[in-house]
């Protein structure tokens, strides 16, 4: 892996040689951390895939356009976040289980106060899920559901009842993206991940809460109708970010940019 641009000061000393090797995740890491926060601060950062001509999907689904080195920053991500923030379609499409824990990073996770591994939080407006499913049942971490105040009764009672964490953000069926971020940070979850789909993080631009997007770059070329990485309304002005990062390997282009 090469680097194409600096990092920010907080790189580790020993990724700024620019080889053209496998980084460790150690390194990954250091180059993907979190900035410092304020008691009361949060960050929410959206990791997505793209291919040269703008699709975010394949066939509905991000694998096929992905490769190797971008499922290790996917993971890298995850185990940096208190959180990852998905919507409830994602999560049909993509088969979302639980976030695991893993060593690699454990002694990281401790030192920073997390738990063992991040807890997933699944946005939806419907209801309209599967609670039998190991995410709901099973997690490390307990998972929350992310809904509206008018979410369907009996939907919120059964995920409840499958161990699930319902949280209310909005005042009608739909999610609030700012109040979303807001409700979980003050459960103590401020390091924020969302990994899509194009529906959410286009709710999360167009609120402007958005504070860095790593996009995977990948050298493909799929035309058809697919969705960009961001779909919903238009922002009345583009919202500008500065590069962070930019990587390379065989091929893909690993960028980060962040809020100015």
């Amino acid at each position: 892996m090469r680097r194409l641009f600096p990092v920010t000061d907080q790189t580790s000393a020993r990724s700024q040689d620019g080889a053209d090797r496998e980084w460790s995740l150690d390194e990954l890491a250091d180059a993907y951390a979190y900035p410092a926060l304020a008691a009361d601060g949060r960050w929410l950062r959206a990791n997505m895939v793209s291919t040269l001509d703008g699709a975010a999907q394949h066939e509905g689904r991000s694998q096929p356009i992905s490769g190797e080195t971008d499922m290790r920053i996917f993971g890298t991500l995850r185990a940096l976040a208190d959180v990852v923030v998905v919507g409830a379609e994602t999560v049909r499409q993509e088969g979302y289980r639980p976030a695991r824990a893993r060593e690699a990073f454990a002694a990281r996770r401790e030192a920073a106060g997390q738990g063992p591994a991040p807890a997933i939080a699944v946005v939806t407006a419907s209801m309209d899920l599967d609670f039998s499913l190991p995410l709901f049942t099973s997690p490390l971490v307990p998972t929350l559901v992310v809904t509206g105040a008018a979410a369907p009764s009996d939907r919120v009672a059964e995920a409840e009842a499958a161990g699930a964490e319902v949280v209310v953000a909005g005042e009608g069926a739909a999610v609030d993206a700012a109040r979303a971020v807001r409700e979980l940070a003050a459960r103590g979850l401020r390091r924020q991940l969302t990994e899509g789909g194009p529906r959410l993080l286009g709710q999360f631009v167009a609120a402007d809460v958005l504070d860095e997007l790593c996009l995977t770059i990948s050298p493909t070329l799929t035309a058809g109708g697919a969705q960009r990485i961001a779909g919903g309304p238009s922002v009345t002005v583009p919202h500008r970010l500065a590069p962070a990062c930019v990587l390379e390997e065989a091929g893909f282009l690993f960028t980060s940019y962040r809020r100015i």
